[in-house]
């Protein structure tokens, strides 16, 4: 038996444009997202010899071929042509679920660089991220990480310079939202609520980490709040801690403040503790 390990790095998304409905039923986005130190813990057992299993510390999580990470494993040996002669993945949860943080995917991409880092570096990690896109939207940008605007389902993944280094309060309030509803509000009522996100790339090219702050949107984010106040709220206290910017991420329901100093990241994450669970982060190197 052999036995890989590799942490599942969260993301955020700094903007979030829906740019329409496409032929394919699916949703046109564009995005600059981000990799951030909030992670799980995975770990893959090959050659077990047994069935395939997956055992998770969180009882929400589905444990078989719904959930990415498995599916990660089968696109990919699949792909290769091998057979890993049975699979035990294991995963320790921080990510927080259905928050808009990617954590099925930064899973599955977790799977897809261990593996193939195994054998042998096959796939480049382009290549790589070509084959997370089989398994869900947000893989191959959580493949490559960094800092990317992200277009298309999620499948067209181009590096940036890098979101100027930075702390992150995250804020988990008691609810979920379901993506598929969203997007249908969103096609009836619209938003106003758009992103600059060529204002946000230019702030990258030069490093200005007050406007990229200043840039942070997500389309989304006012048909949530409409429904769930705590949004407004806990934009409201972050901002209040001396946040440069804050915004929902993905479709929900996670909250992140942006800003220069640990200290006020910390104030904001002991402000919001009451209210809601709350996690600190920062970009990942």
């Amino acid at each position: 038996m052999i036995t890989l390990q590799e942490q599942a790095y969260a993301k955020l998304n700094l903007t979030l444009d829906v740019l329409g409905r496409r032929p394919d039923g699916y949703h046109e986005l564009e995005s600059v997202m981000q990799q951030i130190t909030l992670c799980d813990d995975v770990e893959i057992d090959l050659e077990t010899g047994e069935d395939w299993k997956l055992e998770c510390d969180w009882p929400e999580i589905p444990t078989d071929s719904e959930n990415l990470a498995w599916k990660a494993v089968g696109v990919f040996y699949k792909t290769l042509g091998k057979d890993p002669r049975g699979v035990t993945i294991r995963i320790a949860k921080r990510i927080p679920v259905q928050a808009g943080l990617g954590g099925g995917s930064a899973d599955a991409a977790a799977v897809l660089r261990a593996l193939n880092r195994h054998e042998g570096e096959p796939y480049s990690l382009w290549e790589l991220a070509q084959l997370g896109a089989k398994v869900g939207s947000d893989v191959p940008f959580c493949v490559m990480g960094g800092t990317a605007i992200v277009k298309g389902r999620g499948e067209q993944v181009n590096p940036l310079t890098p979101m100027p280094q930075c702390f992150y309060c995250i804020a988990r309030p008691d609810f979920s939202v379901s993506t598929p509803a969203l997007f249908a509000e969103f096609d009836q009522q619209g938003s106003d609520w758009r992103p600059d996100t060529p204002g946000m790339l230019k702030a990258l090219e030069e490093q200005d980490l007050l406007r990229a702050a200043g840039s942070v949107r997500n389309a989304m984010e006012p048909l949530v709040a409409q429904n769930h106040p705590e949004i407004t709220v806990i934009r409201s206290i972050m901002e209040d801690c001396g946040a440069l910017g804050t915004a929902m991420t993905g479709s929900g329901s996670a909250v992140f403040g942006v800003f220069d100093a640990f200290d006020m990241a910390a104030m904001a994450s002991m402000q919001l503790m009451e209210k809601c669970k709350t996690y600190l982060s920062r970009n990942t190197d």
